[in-house]
């Protein structure tokens, strides 16, 4: 995998993140964005489904060189998860997810991007 598609790999990964975080700030919380059946819960989900299936794109030594290889397959799980059971996604996962798991991801794609930018 080249230095470009990792970057541009971690680059769509930060901005999903970021996509998250800017909906959450939107609607003054997880609860309340993940309530908005409308706009913002959608919107989280599909962020999530992308993250998943985009870190799963990315080459297993770049994973395990940035300790993403577990982010990765809980990403990939989650995607799955919200992808084949879209009635049926536990929005208690989704939101300790999303608090859990969101800032370390995006410390992690950080280090990506700033080890592969030019």
């Amino acid at each position: 995998m080249s230095a470009d598609s990792i970057r541009a790999k971690a680059e769509f990964i930060l901005k999903m993140l970021q996509n998250i975080q800017t909906i959450i700030a939107r609607h003054n919380g997880i609860v309340a964005a993940l309530s908005d059946e409308i706009e913002a819960r959608p919107a989280i989900l599909m962020a999530w489904l992308q993250i998943g299936e985009t870190l799963n794109k990315i080459d297993i030594e770049v994973l395990v060189r940035f300790e993403l290889e577990t982010d990765a397959k809980g990403s990939y799980d989650v995607r799955n998860f919200i992808a084949h059971d879209y009635m049926g996604v536990d929005l208690g996962l989704v939101e300790m997810i999303t608090r859990n798991h969101l800032p370390v991801l995006s410390t992690k794609i950080t280090r990506i991007l700033d080890e592969y930018s030019l």
